[in-house]
């Protein structure tokens, strides 16, 4: 077993490796801006909710105006999480960048799958990279289905 260069020699290596490393950090990338936006619109629904039973005993003009205007706030809110299902956007793209990275490593290692001398690794990677990002879009369909079922139902 020879040592994996740094930069493969082999174009079809090459190309193969390229689109796993960025369709890995396209997933990485976009499992953390779907994580970040889930966090944030939990952090206000939680203040929003915090601050119900804070003000509604007080006395001042418009109070129940406010009240009602965190309700309102909180029903919006978890509406467009409803319907952008970032949590789950998050946990499948980073289960998938997860996936690609550790696939990437068991081919430069030469470990797993890749490690018998008579299959052709490159070929084996591409099927296994095509495969996983396949599996995705596979969830990505299953999730569209699942909201769009969920909003027919609601509207009907």
């Amino acid at each position: 077993m020879t040592d994996t260069p740094a930069t493969p020699s082999d174009p079809k290596e090459k190309i193969v490796l390229d689109r796993l490393i960025d369709q890995a950090s396209w997933y990485s990338k976009k499992s953390g801006s779907a994580q970040k936006k889930y966090k944030l619109i939990k952090v206000t629904e939680i203040i929003a909710a915090a601050l119900i039973p804070f003000f509604s005993p007080l006395k001042f003009p418009y109070v129940s105006f406010l009240v009602g205007g965190l309700g309102v706030l909180i029903t919006i809110l978890e509406g467009v999480l409803q319907l952008y299902q970032f949590q789950r956007i998050w946990t499948v793209y980073r289960a998938t960048s997860e996936a690609l990275t550790h696939e990437k490593f068991l081919f430069l290692a030469r470990a797993g799958l890749y490690s018998d001398p008579k299959i052709n690794a490159v070929a084996l990677l591409a099927e296994r990279v095509e495969t996983i990002m396949s599996q995705e879009n596979t969830k990505w369909v299953s999730l569209q289905s699942q909201q769009n079922q969920k909003t027919d139902e609601a509207g009907h």
